[in-house]
């Protein structure tokens, strides 16, 4: 897994590649957790390059969710892989992000 961070207009953009799983879960995590505690509440998270996802990285980024929305930000999702696409909506994560397949989307829907 590889995580790339650009900050642009006070969105904090996260592009993830690779395997989002038990093992780089625990490296997600706290790269996650240093973009919060820094005080950021508009979250951009591209899954674009993400080839899986486990159940260990689906609640990494439940936490992330839940830690943004007690800070009163935003967290959005971008550009998911069909197959990643497929396990959010299986297990009931697509109606807990908001997703958007246009990452200028994304951009409106956090600055609003």
């Amino acid at each position: 897994m590889k995580i790339i961070q650009n900050e642009e207009n006070g969105i904090v953009n996260l592009s993830i590649s690779g395997r989002l799983d038990a093992v780089s879960a625990v490296e997600a995590d706290r790269e996650f957790n240093s973009v919060l505690d820094s005080g950021k509440t508009k979250l951009l998270i591209d899954l674009g390059e993400l080839e899986y996802i486990s159940s260990a990285g689906l609640r990494v980024l439940l936490v992330v969710a839940k830690r943004i929305q007690q800070k009163g930000g935003k967290v959005v999702l971008c550009k998911l892989a069909e197959n990643v696409k497929e396990v959010f909506e299986i297990s009931g994560f697509s109606s807990i992000f908001k997703i958007f397949t246009v990452t200028d989307e994304a951009k409106t829907f956090l600055n609003s």
